[in-house]
């Protein structure tokens, strides 16, 4: 009989009803170890709330974040909260003895993912960050390519992540407007991906240097009375060494007029190279310069054979699957490691080093100065 892991979610916005769609969806087209239970939603709004569980299917409501993460009858805490929570909601549940997943940035702060690390590893729990990109068939089956040598040495790892919400200086302060609750903007937002995905791709950085600007220094208040001071980037652009010897670009930014989630890599080795864009999610380009000459040059893989990582769990070759399947992908993982009882990744060490290298960038952009990554040594 397979074991009920009962899932308690904070956060009924945006991701919160990206993880509930994933849970959803992933005992109807994934054989699990484990078997899911949507058991408790947790927000700080009780009609909203209501409204949420009835429409994702969630059996009970909470509006007091502790009260749930206390309840016996919870297996796994799903943080989906502003940043600035993060820290307060992982710790009482590791403390609880409950497994964790928690969305990114994980912490404010270096400091703070430390302690939740160490919190987790202490507690002896499974964790896991929200890095639901490695789960995209396509980067997937970009990190075979590599790890079988097909891309040789890799020399550049650039990348982009262009969002454009914040253009008119009209739109209203939010939560990711202040520094206070969200640590940094598009940094820790976007940012915390493709970094995530350089490590996962090509391996630990050795050292950063960046920009970070802001753009609308003031925004009208949500209320309509007055306006509020910006203290989270804009946009946030970084250069980088690998321990590997590669060299990579970031640049991330919330006023790239035009584009609404744009993700870009590339990837240049000594035999080859890589190229992925978010908004055509099921192919990867690929160059091979052991081709024929006469016939070289990028062709596009369409990503949807049962071959492929990942898909043999959705349809037939040809038939695309989108962003929303990266979390069943992801989720998959986390129940069948929580029924095993065996860690998963990516975890909070993969968060930590992420939450490094997002602080050692802001630390750069302050000092103007190139910044050393010690991957927690």
């Amino acid at each position: 009989m397979k074991k009920s892991v009962n899932i308690g979610i904070i956060g009924s916005q945006f991701m919160g009803k990206a993880h509930s769609n994933g849970y959803l969806k992933l005992p109807h087209f994934v054989e699990l170890e484990g078997k899911p239970n949507m058991h408790t939603a947790c927000g700080r709004n009780g009609a909203a709330l209501e409204a949420f569980s009835k429409k994702y299917g969630w059996q009970h409501q909470e509006t007091d974040w502790k009260r749930m993460v206390r309840n016996d009858a919870i297996d796994l805490v799903d943080v989906c909260t502003p940043n600035n929570l993060h820290r307060p909601c992982v710790l009482e549940a590791v403390a609880n003895g409950k497994h964790v997943l928690c969305e990114k940035p994980m912490a404010m702060n270096y400091g703070e993912a430390l302690e939740m690390y160490e919190a987790a590893e202490t507690a002896g729990v499974v964790h896991m960050m929200i890095f639901n990109y490695r789960f995209v068939p396509a980067l997937a089956l970009a990190k075979k390519l590599i790890e079988s040598g097909k891309l040789g040495a890799i020399h550049h790892f650039n990348a982009v992540y262009y969002q454009d919400w914040l253009v008119d200086p009209k739109f209203p302060m939010v939560w990711r407007h202040d520094a206070k609750t969200t640590g940094s903007g598009a940094h820790g937002d976007m940012n915390a991906h493709i970094i995530d995905l350089a490590r996962f791709l090509i391996g630990d950085f050795e050292a950063v240097t960046g920009l970070q600007e802001v753009f609308v220094k003031e925004r009208p208040l949500q209320n309509g009375k007055g306006t509020g001071k910006v203290t989270a980037d804009d946009t946030t652009l970084f250069m980088a060494r690998f321990k590997n010897g590669a060299l990579g670009s970031f640049n991330a930014s919330r006023f790239a007029n035009g584009f609404k989630n744009h993700l870009r890599l590339e990837i240049f080795g000594s035999e080859g190279s890589i190229c992925f864009n978010l908004e055509r999610l099921n192919e990867l380009q690929y160059f091979s310069s052991s081709d024929d000459p006469s016939l070289q040059g990028f062709k596009t893989i369409l990503v949807t054979e049962n071959s492929h990582p990942y898909i043999d769990a959705w349809w037939p070759p040809g038939h695309i699957i989108g962003w929303e399947h990266t979390f069943v992908h992801q989720f998959a993982q986390l129940i069948d490691g929580i029924a095993k009882k065996e860690q998963v990744v990516p975890n909070f060490y993969d968060g930590l080093c992420c939450q490094e290298v997002l602080d050692a960038v802001t630390l750069s952009a302050k000092k103007e100065a190139w910044i050393s990554i010690n991957n927690n040594q």
